[in-house]
């Protein structure tokens, strides 16, 4: 969904009245009923294996496939989390932002560069997502979603939010246009956004592009501290 800012907030979040408005609490709520589903995933499929094997070892094949479905789904869920965060410069990028010319590439890519301050600019060119700070935690936005860093550094949440379907729009203009409206109501920008994963940040970690992990440990150092 697109957004858009405005001096009070943002108008899709304004729009957006059917949906609770974002906080600290609804984070936390909201984290606590991810992890809760996980675990269920879990028990639901384990321990039909288990009995399984402890009525009939032979039954041991098709325990193997409910332990199977106990890590598959969990695993699905994270790899969708970490997918809604598209590097610059990474595959996904490359495939969605071919249409934009090279010079306006770079053009986007300056301006972007100075939104963020030095640190932030070295990061952004090496990893292709933008930190920033916020009340929430530390935030790292990619060109169609971001990942929030808790404070304190032991969870994170990936939220999937996009701008207006513009192909040829460039990719560091996609990324400059959540961060002004991140900055603008991060709240609101919560509201706007849709949860795609929440947990521990070493099993999002595994799902990232290997180029975006060092941003991911970059803001949990940042988030640690807060």
């Amino acid at each position: 969904m697109a957004t858009e800012a405005i001096g009070a907030g943002l108008v899709e979040a304004a729009r957006m009245d059917w949906r609770e408005d974002a906080s600290e609490r609804t984070l936390r709520r909201d984290g606590r009923l991810w992890t809760a589903w996980t675990a269920s995933i879990a028990v639901a499929f384990c321990v039909p294996g288990a009995v399984l094997v402890a009525i009939e070892p032979l039954t041991a094949p098709a325990a193997v496939i409910c332990f199977a479905h106990a890590w598959a789904i969990p695993w699905i869920q994270v790899r969708r989390g970490a997918r809604h965060v598209v590097p610059i410069g990474g595959e996904r990028s490359a495939a969605r932002s071919g249409a934009a010319e090279p010079g306006a590439e770079r053009v986007a890519l300056g301006l972007l560069g100075d939104l963020v301050g030095h640190a932030e600019r070295d990061l952004l060119r090496e990893a292709g997502l933008a930190l920033q700070r916020g009340a929430l935690g530390v935030w790292l936005i990619g060109e169609r979603g971001a990942i929030l860093i808790r404070r304190g550094g032991r969870r994170v949440d990936c939220f999937c939010v996009r701008v207006a379907e513009v192909a040829e729009l460039p990719a560091g203009d996609r990324v400059a246009h959540l961060l002004l409206a991140l900055r603008e109501d991060e709240l609101g920008f919560v509201k706007v956004a849709n949860l795609g994963f929440s947990g521990a940040p070493w099993r999002l970690r595994r799902r990232l592009e290997p180029r975006a992990r060092p941003a991911l440990a970059a803001a949990q150092r940042a988030a640690a501290t807060r």
